[in-house]
C-alpha cells in the first residue's frame, strides 16, 4: 500500500520537507535574535539617556574610537562656539522625517584648546544648494551644553559615501578625523548631539527611538508555524493519496465483478 513513498514524486516531495522544516526553525530562531538584539540596543539608549550627566572629556579624546556601549550617554561640555569654522552636513532628514536639509555643525573649543563638535540640530537646504547657508547664532561666550554623545560616522558604517569636491565648508559625514585637519587643532572623538541649550531652529534632534521592538518576534512566531505546517501538509497529502488509492482500487474491483451481459 505504501510503495508508492518510493516513487520519484514522492522520494522529492519528502526530501523538500525535510529540508524545509530545520530552514524554517532557523530562519525562526535568526528572527528570535534580532528581536533580542532590538530589546537590548532598546536598553542600552535607555540607560544611557538616564545616566547623569558626565564631562564629556571623561568619555572621549582625540583620535578615541567612542564605543556602542557609550552610544546616547548624557555628557556636558564647556566652551565658546566657533561659528567661523561651522558646517553642515548634507542630506540629513528633519526630525519629522518628511524633508531633507543639513545638520549644522559646530565646534565647541574648550578651555585646554581642544575642540568638540556639536551638532546643533537641522535646518532647510533653501533654494541653492551651493552657497552656505543662512543659519541661527549660537550662544555668544562661554556656555555649558548638554547632549548625547555619538561615534564617528564612516562609510562603512553608515552607507553614505563621502563625496569630495562638495561647496565650502559642507560635508557628508560628522566625523572628528576629518575636521581636525580643517581646524588644525585637536579635536575629541565623536560628537555631541546638542539637547541644551535649545532653540527653534537649528531644530533640535528627537531622541532615538527606545519603544518600539519591530516585527521580528512575530515573524519567528511565523517561521515557526511553518515549519510544524510542513509535516502536517505531508501527512494530509498522504492521506488523500491513499484515499485515491483505495478508491480506485474500489471502483476497479467492483467493475471486474460486475456481470458481463449477455446478448440477446
Amino acid at each position: 500500500m505504501y510503495r508508492f513513498l518510493l516513487t520519484r514524486q514522492w522520494v522529492i516531495l519528502t526530501l523538500v520537507a525535510l529540508l524545509l522544516i530545520p530552514v524554517m526553525v532557523e530562519l525562526g530562531f535568526w528572527q528570535l535574535h534580532r528581536h533580542e538584539n532590538r530589546v537590548a540596543h532598546n536598553r542600552l539608549i535607555e540607560r544611557n539617556l538616564e545616566a547623569r550627566p558626565a564631562p564629556v572629556t571623561e568619555l572621549t579624546s582625540p583620535g578615541h574610537v567612542v564605543p556602542k556601549d557609550d552610544y546616547w550617554r548624557s555628557v556636558t561640555a564647556t566652551g565658546s562656539f566657533d561659528t567661523r569654522n561651522e558646517v553642515v552636513i548634507r542630506q540629513r532628514t528633519a526630525p519629522d522625517g518628511d524633508r531633507i536639509g543639513y545638520f549644522v555643525l559646530t565646534p565647541l573649543l574648550l578651555g585646554d584648546g581642544r575642540a568638540v563638535l556639536v551638532n546643533r540640530g537641522w535646518i532647510e537646504t533653501g533654494t541653492d544648494l551651493t552657497a552656505f547657508p543662512e543659519i541661527p547664532a549660537p550662544p555668544a561666550g562661554e556656555v555649558t551644553v548638554t547632549g548625547r554623545l555619538m561615534g564617528d560616522e564612516t562609510t562603512e558604517a553608515s552607507g553614505i559615501k563621502d563625496k569630495r569636491g562638495l561647496p565650502d565648508r559642507q560635508f557628508m559625514l560628522i566625523n572628528s578625523a576629518q575636521q581636525a585637519e580643517r581646524l588644525d587643532r585637536e579635536v575629541l572623538g565623536g560628537y555631541i548631539e546638542l539637547v541644551e541649550p535649545a532653540a527653534a531652529s537649528p531644530r533640535p534632534l528627537d531622541e532615538p527611538d527606545h519603544d518600539g521592538i519591530g516585527v521580528n518576534m512575530a515573524y519567528a512566531v511565523q517561521w515557526w508555524i511553518f515549519a510544524a505546517g510542513v509535516p502536517v501538509g505531508w501527512v494530509i497529502l498522504l492521506r488523500r493519496e491513499l484515499a485515491d488509492r483505495r478508491r480506485a482500487e474500489t471502483t476497479g474491483d467492483e467493475e471486474h465483478d460486475a456481470p458481463v451481459p449477455v446478448p440477446s
